[in-house]
């Protein structure tokens, strides 16, 4: 039985994709994947849409067309705009039309994210000037040339400003979905919908979009296994050495490994991921904070609160208050029902935020 909506429960975010021919249909795909229906067992907390500038057939790079028949004045409901690549820019340009659409939405309060070349749109309203932005590498010198002014960054998966983000391409799009549904929804709900979609625990905005090592580097060089092993083992002890050891390499070997895969060090990551598991389990739990500290590895409350408040800048106790307050529909205002000014506390642990 599908489940109903609590009567007192904010409104859906609305979510709105601006489309543009040739539409890249992967990061349009990993958009509606994110955030359109995930069916009976996650309850719905946004409603998806697609719009253009000129309704009618959208051309897709899949060589297909796609029939939209809504138009630009859908970004004046939307409580994001989100941007899923945009064909060929250099050659064509953004319509004037759909910029000032954009812009009209940002100013109304809407927070505006492209995915890949997605930031060339949101960089052509003139919202990512002095901004530091992420594109897919292979594009990043062509935004910074046709936009002086933006601070193009071409290694990091994706950087969230708040009212403003963008992606590096492809599945670095994900990341970023999911790092803003967990922003606006919490951790868990987020944790819900990457299981579903059968995905890891997504990377941090701060790692890198490729891995800088020979190309013939060994396909044992890769994290993947290790980065698995340890995420079933969060509750327990595990040293960089300990690590090094599972991976068969010296400490020293696998620090570089992490600095080159993930931009990251070996320790940052594992506490990232216990950062992450608190999140959840105080969202999801009234379980108390001594045993979220032994279940998520951080050996007692006292270390974890204060873990916790040098990632979050906020107590474990005034989170939980925070989500709860906020889910629950009692006034407070928050982010899953289209503000960004409060609520819970959008840490972004290990992420690009400035």
């Amino acid at each position: 039985m599908p489940l109903r909506p609590h009567p007192d429960s904010p409104p859906p975010h609305r979510v709105v994709a601006l489309l543009g021919p040739p539409q890249p249909a992967f990061s349009l795909a990993c958009a509606s994947e994110v955030f359109g229906d995930h069916g009976p067992t996650i309850p719905a907390r946004y409603a998806f849409e697609v719009c253009t500038g000129r309704p009618g057939a959208v051309a897709t790079d899949a060589g297909y067309d796609m029939l939209v028949t809504t138009g630009l004045e859908a970004l004046e409901r939307a409580d994001t705009v989100l941007v899923p690549g945009w064909g060929a820019p250099a050659a064509s340009g953004v319509p004037p039309e759909v910029v000032d659409a954009v812009r009209r939405a940002h100013r109304r309060g809407a927070r505006i994210v492209g995915l890949c070349t997605g930031a060339f749109v949101l960089a052509a309203a003139g919202l990512l000037d002095g901004r530091r932005t992420a594109t897919h590498w292979a594009r990043a010198a062509e935004l910074a040339s046709l936009f002086p002014r933006v601070r193009v960054d071409p290694a990091v998966l994706y950087v969230d400003h708040g009212d403003v983000a963008t992606s590096a391409g492809a599945a670095a799009g994900v990341d970023l979905c999911l790092h803003l549904v967990s922003a606006d929804q919490g951790a868990g709900y987020a944790t819900r919908i990457a299981r579903r979609m059968v995905m890891p625990p997504h990377r941090e905005g701060c790692q890198l979009q490729y891995a800088e090592r020979p190309a013939a580097g060994p396909a044992a060089d890769s994290l993947a296994p290790l980065l698995d092993w340890l995420g079933e083992r969060l509750e327990e002890p595990v040293s960089v050495a300990d690590m090094a050891a599972r991976a068969r390499v010296s400490s020293r070997t696998l620090t570089r490994r992490f600095t080159e895969q993930l931009g990251i060090s070996p320790g940052r990551w594992l506490l990232d991921r216990r950062i992450a598991a608190t999140r959840a389990l105080l969202e999801e739990t009234d379980l108390p904070v001594e045993t979220i500290a032994r279940r998520v590895g951080l050996s007692s409350a006292v270390n974890l609160r204060r873990r916790f408040h040098e990632a979050l800048r906020t107590t474990p106790a005034a989170y939980r208050r925070a989500f709860r307050a906020e889910r629950s529909g009692d006034g407070t205002e928050g982010r899953a029902g289209g503000s960004r000014g409060a609520g819970v506390v959008d840490a972004g642990v290990g992420a690009v935020r400035e």
